[in-house]
């Protein structure tokens, strides 16, 4: 098996694919009703099943399922986790959570994966599809469902990502785990090869991410009277799940 170049011709092909891949489920969203229910499902399967399908690559790959990939504390594990909660259920919250999560943290992780195996290799599927589908997942929801933030979301998501930190941290410390890459770097090219050492970078990273959450905020700033998420026309979107889930 071939290791993984970096923005070699099949990393490139597969981050094509992706785009064309998400294009075209907005396009179908939008341009034919009928397949709406069916496209929202699908996606969210995918998206939801990123996780179990990685977990099974590493048992399979290393014949045992260690700490770091039996728990989803990665913040991309987490995010395809309210992605696909938000496309099943339109709950705002976790809409926000999956938008801002996905584009500024996932999305990363797309451009430089931190995986040594190529094509086709099942860490290298794993990976991808996670994060394909996170990235398709993030973006379906804005312009394939009509969804937006509500203002100053970016602060809220934002502040839950605190507590994502201080967890991963804590876990980090106590199992010797590397979630969020907050223990340490990783050890394939990243964003976080410019920023200074453990555990300066982390604190780049809070700023890195506050200006990120803001810049992807920036699209929804002007006000509307439109829903967060545009309802099909007669129905209500409200259901007990999604009532849970959304915030006070």
């Amino acid at each position: 098996m071939h290791n993984f170049e970096l923005f070699g011709i099949e990393h490139l092909l597969t981050l094509l694919a992706i785009a064309a891949l998400g294009s075209v489920l907005i396009v179908l969203y939008r341009s034919h009703a009928k397949l709406g229910k069916p496209l929202r499902y699908g996606l969210a399967f995918c998206t939801l099943l990123s996780y179990p399908l990685q977990i099974a690559v590493a048992s399979i790959s290393s014949h045992s399922i260690g700490v770091a990939s039996a728990l989803p504390l990665h913040l991309c594990d987490l995010a395809a986790i309210v992605a696909g909660i938000a496309l099943i259920t339109r709950s705002q919250k976790m809409a926000e959570l999956a938008y801002f999560w996905g584009l500024a943290g996932t999305l990363q992780g797309l451009l430089t994966p931190n995986i040594h195996q190529g094509f086709p290799s099942s860490v290298y599927i794993s990976f991808f599809w996670n994060h394909g589908f996170v990235v398709i997942s993030a973006l379906f929801l804005p312009l394939a469902m009509g969804w937006r933030p509500r203002p100053k979301a970016h602060w809220q998501v934002f502040g839950l990502t605190q507590f994502y930190l201080v967890l991963a941290l804590l876990v980090n410390f106590e199992l010797g785990t590397n979630f969020g890459y907050l223990h340490h770097k990783p050890d394939t090219a990243s964003l976080l090869d410019y920023f200074p050492s453990w555990p300066g970078y982390i604190l780049v990273l809070e700023l890195t991410c506050l200006v990120l959450f803001f810049l992807l905020s920036l699209p929804f700033s002007r006000k509307s009277e439109k829903s967060a998420f545009s309802a099909p026309p007669g129905k209500e979107i409200q259901d007990p799940l999604t009532k849970f889930l959304e915030l006070p």
